[in-house]
């Protein structure tokens, strides 16, 4: 039904006119916001590394039943209580017991040093009973070896400082020729340090060719660059501030790299699209920054409020390692969002009209037609034809999404272990000569604590025999050692060795087993607990609640998503539309992950050895972080229909001319966006590269499949229906406006 809309369009005005007047003023006023912005550039940096924290991937779970088995054997016994790594030794030249003058200085060495309770002497350690599988710490040639030393607090949290002492202790041995090699924990401590320089290269250099071919200005690629560099600087200056008050996990800050180049380019161009679009209109540059400000300025400010609140649902899961991650990302997207309305006004003031007196061909903006023109372009031609047929171009995009998350349905959840890392890592060499010497189970063993506090001396041998009947029966066990009371005598300790390696799915499916049935069983009738804990037994747990917490934080983004966009564009249809295609792409990308990781299609070709699950967290970051970024693009294109449909009232006919003059600025963003995020894949981090190829994959998907073919084709069926809004949930719903007031834009009514 017909209604009068002046009444908003006054309110938009004034909602509008804050950005524009900021717009106005940091254009105007160029040198002191771009001087401002260099002053606080270096004071962050010069405070960050002053005061600055260090990132640790040193969480707990304080509920999951593996740190309760870990707190219960650090209160009876602290010696095996604590966090243990191996140091392995391989000699082909000799037998290692020809060393035992320097294997008996190394490891009293090691336990001189800080944090460690102790360490085991493989020499001196009991041969393997006859018939059992060697699961060390002497191989049967004699050839390879670990010591197991145990600290008392994770070692991977110790700096790079403290492997000199570790280095010195182990110094006899490497120079009797043994090679020494640095596993778990200990070996993440000795990985090279992370640097992101080659992918932040490698996406600038692509965004810079796509800005160039796109839009033809050398000046206007440069400024998206420039900005998003300065933010995501500023970004991570403040990440290090917060890392001294909170653990941030040692991947934040290559994904708050990742995250704040793509939005920080993407919020720059969608700013200085505009911008020119305004010049090419008539307009002083000021004001052209001004009316940039207070419309696509908007549209930032909503899809970086979205972004933010997509990866706030992330504290839904609980578990504070991914809430924290999270927060890192949010970080830069802040200061991309504040990048975009303060810096680039700044320095379009700055460059005034000459933003495309260099050029590598006719520069363009919104359309390929000037103001009043009517466009004829690719873009024209292409949304007319979507108008014509748009079942054929959802059943297009249907069915290239649904193929791509077909291997969506055989994900498997883990943690990523050692022997997928590249062999240049210390860890990695140890875990292989632990698998030839060992078998693969022997790089994570399985801790069983049997807590019999509460159960009488009388009864205590009889739980012994039970339980360790019940350990010897478990399918998937290679080897379970007897189980051993502590010094006081309460606990029962054991261990279990898989058959196969830690990131199997057949670890995962024993170490359940155990918790869930064999130690149930085995102490049943009394008042013992029992617990599997150990390195492995933690990931297993983290993994379960992840997946567990998994669909919640699903409700909760989708949930907060849809509501922002009915509070923007007041149609129930359109903010429907938008959650069910969103879901889509991000199962599209899920697909291609897991053929490429989980089923080796390519993972190789990535530097992946061999077949490794999907990290337990990586879907649901991807999750919040690709459904919050995808609102990008779904808010300025839905902002340009809107804003058509208010003023022609013509639903098609808004879609084709939302579409022909946002598709160039959509289609570079996302190239942009990809390739910043495909960068990412050379990092020798696997999660890195998960994430770096997931996101990537999401927003090609995003941008192209569904925002060109599936969005318009879905408005242009829907028409006017799209916009309909309950009168009930119209009251209810606040008024959010995605791209301001429009200059000179008539008050209509419908």
């Amino acid at each position: 039904m017909p209604h009068s809309r002046t009444g908003e369009g006054d309110l938009k005005a004034a909602r509008g006119g804050v950005l524009r007047r900021l717009g106005e003023w940091c254009a105007r006023h160029f040198v002191i916001v771009i001087l401002a912005w260099l002053v606080a550039l270096v004071a962050l940096q010069v405070v960050s590394r002053e005061f600055g924290g260090a990132y640790s991937d040193n969480f707990s779970l304080p509920q999951a039943q593996a740190q309760k088995g870990l707190d219960v054997l650090k209160a009876h016994d602290p010696q095996a209580g604590g966090y243990s790594s191996q140091i392995v030794m391989r000699d082909d030249q000799q037998p290692l017991t020809a060393l035992g003058s320097q294997m008996s200085t190394t490891v009293a060495d090691l336990e001189k040093l800080p944090h460690v309770l102790s360490a085991q002497n493989p020499l001196s350690a009991p041969a393997t009973p006859s018939g059992q599988q060697n699961v060390g710490p002497l191989s049967d040639d004699k050839k390879t070896a670990y010591i197991t030393v145990r600290f008392d607090v994770q070692p991977s949290t110790l700096g790079d400082d403290y492997l000199n002492g570790v280095d010195t202790a182990v110094q006899p041995l490497r120079s009797a020729g043994a090679e020494v090699e640095y596993g778990g924990p200990l070996g993440e401590l000795a990985r090279p340090a992370a640097d992101d320089r080659v992918s932040e290269l490698i996406g600038f250099g692509v965004a810079v060719i796509v800005l160039l071919v796109g839009f033809g200005s050398v000046i206007a690629a440069v400024v998206p660059l420039l900005s998003a560099l300065i933010s995501v600087v500023g970004g991570l200056a403040i990440l290090g501030l917060l890392a001294a008050a909170f653990t941030f996990a040692t991947v934040s800050p290559t994904l708050a790299t990742m995250i704040g180049l793509g939005v920080g380019i993407d919020y720059a161009l969608f700013m200085l699209t505009r911008h020119r679009q305004n010049l090419i209109d008539g307009m002083d540059p000021v004001r052209a920054a001004g009316q940039a400000a207070s419309t696509s300025g908007h549209a930032v400010l909503v899809s970086g409020c979205t972004v933010i609140i997509a990866l706030a649902g992330l504290s839904a899961s609980g578990v504070s390692f991914i809430s924290l991650l999270g927060v890192a990302a949010a970080v830069t997207v802040v200061s991309a969002v504040v990048g975009a309305l303060t810096l680039v006004p700044a320095l379009l003031g700055f460059i005034g009209r000459h933003i495309d007196r260099y050029h590598v061909r006719p520069p363009v903006a919104e359309t390929e037609a000037g103001a009043g023109d009517t466009p004829q372009g690719t873009w024209h031609r292409y949304a007319q034809r979507v108008e014509r047929r748009p079942l054929r171009f959802l059943s297009a995009g249907v069915a290239v999404v649904v193929v791509l998350a077909i291997p969506l349905f055989s994900i498997q959840l883990g943690h990523i272990g050692d022997g997928a890392d590249p062999t240049s890592f210390t860890d990695r060499r140890a875990y292989d000569l632990m698998a030839d010497a060992f078998g693969p189970g022997s790089n994570g063993p399985l801790t069983v604590v049997i807590d019999q506090t509460n159960v009488p001396q009388s009864q205590r041998s009889d739980l012994a025999s039970k339980a360790q009947q019940s350990l010897d029966k478990v399918q998937g066990a290679a080897v379970v050692t007897p189980l051993t009371p502590t010094q006081d005598g309460d606990l029962l300790v054991g261990t279990v060795y898989s058959t196969k390696s830690p990131q199997n799915s057949a670890t995962t499916d024993l170490t359940n087993r155990l918790v869930d049935d064999t130690l149930p069983d085995a102490v049943q009738g009394t008042d013992a607990k029992g617990y599997v804990t150990g390195t492995t037994a933690t990931q297993v747990d983290f993994r379960d609640i992840v997946a567990s917490q998994l669909p919640v934080i699903i409700a909760v983004v989708v949930g907060l998503a849809f509501l922002i966009i009915l509070a923007v564009f007041r149609g129930l249809l359109v903010a429907v539309k938008a959650a069910v295609l969103n879901v889509l792409s991000i199962a599209a990308s899920y697909g291609v992950v897991v053929a490429v990781f989980q089923w080796g299609w390519g993972g190789p070709a990535l530097g992946v050895h061999g077949k490794v699950p999907i990290e337990s967290y990586v879907p649901m970051m991807m999750f919040a972080i690709v459904f919050g970024l995808s609102m990008d693009y779904e808010i300025f294109l839905l902002s340009r229909v809107h804003e058509a449909w208010l003023r022609t009232g013509d639903a098609k006919r808004s879609v084709a001319h939302a579409l022909e003059i946002t598709a160039r600025v959509i289609t570079c963003a996302a190239l942009i966006m990809v390739s910043v995020f495909a960068a990412f894949i050379v990092s020798d981090n696997i999660v890195v590269k998960m994430l770096g190829l997931g996101l990537a994959v999401s927003v090609l998907v995003d941008a192209t499949v569904v925002r060109l073919l599936m969005v318009p084709a879905v408005m242009t069926l829907l028409g006017r229906h799209a916009w309909w809004m309950p009168r009930w949930l119209d009251r209810v719903m606040p008024h959010i406006d995605a791209e301001g007031a429009q200059t000179g834009s008539p008050s209509v009514s419908h």
